[in-house]
C-alpha cells in the first residue's frame, strides 16, 4: 500500500545528500540553504518573496557551474541560460507553462566590470523577487502598441565569479565557493545517470510539496533574534519549508539562517557615507560638540586602513566632504552642512555634532566602548576658546592610544 504522507525531513536530507555527492560547499550552513532553496521553488506560489540565491567565487574552478547543473535537475521547470534579455525573461515568467525556475550561468558577464551595467535585467532580478512587482511594456505592432503588465516572480539562482550589484546581493542568499582543496573529493557528474537520480528527487519534491501548500502559504515563521527586514525577507520562505519538513530541519535552518545573514554582513562594503559618518562619531569628533573642515581633513586622512586618502583618485577634501554629509539631514531634517565656527583667530567652517546627531544614530553601527570613550581624552574638544592651527597641533600630538584604535566598518 502506497503510504499517504511523505516524510518531509528525510526527503530534504535526500536532497542534501545528493548535493554533497557532487559540491564542496564552503560551510555546513550552505548544504541546508540550498537544500532549502530546491524545495522553496516548489512551493513558490505560497511565498510573497522568493530568494535569490547565488553561487560567487573570485576564481574558476570553484564548483560554482556544478553546483547550478545541480539545482537543474531538482527544480521544477528549469531554465539555463548565460545570456538572456530582460524582455525574453518578462515573457518566459508570463508564459501559460508556469513559474519556471532561471538558472543564471556567468553572470559576472552581464554584471562584471567589463560588461557595464544591464539596468533592464537587474530590473527583471530586483522586482522578481517579491510578487507584487511587475514590468509594463508596449505590446503591439507599429502604431497599434498596448501597455501590459508583465509578471517577473520567479525563483533565480545564479552563479559568477567576484561579486553582484548590492541591489542582487541583498535579495539573495550568498555561497561564496572555493577551489576544492586536495583532500576534498567529489564524485565525478554524468548527466545521462545522474539526470534520472536527480529528477526523481525533483518529482518527490514537487509531490511533497503538494502536501504541505496550504501549511506553508499560511506559516509565519519565527526569525531567529537579530534576523530583520531584508535578511527576514530573504529567509522565510526557506524556514517556512524547514518548519513544514519537521524533524531536525527548523532547528538546522534557523542556525545556518544566522551564519550566512552574518557571513554577508562580514562582507558587506558600507557604503562610503556610511563609513564617513562613523568614522566621524568615532574618531573625529568623540565627543567633541564642533569641529572644523580642516581638522576634520587632517584627522580623516590620519587614518589607518580608510578610504579618504583616495576618493575618486585623489584625497578627500571639504568639497568631497561637504557633498558627502549632504545627503544625510540634521535632526529639523535639514540637510547636513557646514556652519561657521568661531574663534579667536578668525571664523573657519565646520560641522556640528547636534547636526550630526540624527544620521549617527540612524546608519552608523553602535559604538564600540573603548572608541567612545579613551578617544574622548585624547581629542581636542573644539570650543569658542580654541584656534584652528592650535586645534590641528594638539591632534598631531594625540597620544597613541587614539592611533591605535579599530577603525569600525560602517
Amino acid at each position: 500500500m502506497i503510504p499517504t504522507t511523505i516524510d518531509g525531513a528525510a526527503l530534504l536530507d535526500e536532497v542534501e545528500a545528493f548535493h554533497r555527492r557532487f559540491n564542496v560547499f564552503p560551510t555546513e550552513a550552505a548544504y541546508i540553504a540550498v537544500a532549502l532553496w530546491d524545495a522553496h521553488a516548489h512551493l513558490i506560489e505560497c511565498f510573497e518573496t522568493t530568494p535569490r540565491i547565488a553561487f560567487l567565487s573570485p576564481e574558476p574552478g570553484s564548483g560554482k557551474s556544478r553546483a547550478l547543473e545541480i539545482v537543474e535537475l531538482i527544480t521544477p521547470r528549469p531554465v539555463t541560460t548565460v545570456s538572456a534579455s530582460a524582455n525574453a525573461l518578462y515573457r518566459l515568467v508570463d508564459s501559460a507553462a508556469g513559474l519556471p525556475t532561471v538558472l543564471f550561468d556567468e553572470v559576472d558577464t552581464i554584471f562584471g566590470p567589463k560588461a557595464g551595467t544591464d539596468e533592464a535585467l537587474r530590473g527583471f532580478l530586483n522586482a522578481g523577487y517579491r510578487r507584487t512587482a511587475g514590468a509594463l511594456r508596449c505590446v503591439g505592432e507599429g502604431s497599434n502598441q498596448n501597455a501590459q503588465i508583465f509578471d517577473s516572480y520567479c525563483a533565480v539562482a545564479m552563479a559568477g565569479l567576484g561579486s553582484l550589484p548590492d541591489t542582487v546581493l541583498t535579495r539573495a542568499v550568498i555561497i561564496r565557493m572555493r577551489k576544492r582543496a586536495p583532500n576534498e573529493k567529489v564524485e565525478p557528474y554524468r548527466q545521462r545517470i545522474h539526470e534520472k537520480q536527480g529528477h526523481a528527487l525533483r518529482d518527490r519534491l514537487a509531490k511533497w510539496a503538494d502536501t504541505v501548500r496550504e501549511q506553508v502559504a499560511n506559516a509565519w515563521p519565527e526569525m531567529p533574534e537579530g534576523v530583520t527586514d531584508r535578511p527576514a525577507d530573504v529567509w522565510e520562505p526557506l524556514l517556512a519549508v524547514a518548519d513544514a519538513a519537521g524533524g531536525d530541519w527548523p532547528a538546522r535552518a534557523r542556525a545556518a539562517c544566522l551564519e550566512l545573514v552574518n557571513a554577508a554582513h562580514d562582507n558587506d562594503e558600507a557604503s562610503l557615507g556610511v563609513r564617513l559618518l562613523t568614522d566621524l562619531r568615532d574618531k573625529v569628533f568623540c565627543g567633541a560638540d564642533r569641529m572644523p573642515t580642516a581638522v576634520i581633513l587632517e584627522m580623516l586622512l590620519a587614518l589607518d586602513d580608510a578610504p579618504w586618502g583616495d576618493v575618486d583618485d585623489k584625497p578627500l577634501n571639504s568639497r568631497m566632504l561637504a557633498k558627502l554629509l549632504s545627503q544625510y539631514v540634521t535632526p529639523a531634517n535639514k540637510p547636513i552642512k557646514p556652519r561657521g565656527i568661531r574663534t579667536p583667530s578668525g571664523f573657519p567652517k565646520g560641522y556640528y555634532a547636534e547636526d550630526l546627531t540624527d544620521a549617527w544614530t540612524r546608519y552608523c553601527p553602535p559604538p564600540s566602548g573603548k572608541s567612545a570613550t579613551s578617544a574622548t581624552s585624547a581629542t581636542p574638544q573644539v570650543s569658542g576658546g580654541e584656534s584652528v592651527a592650535d586645534t590641528a597641533t594638539a591632534i598631531r600630538h594625540t597620544p597613541a592610544e587614539t592611533a591605535t584604535q579599530p577603525t569600525l566598518a560602517g
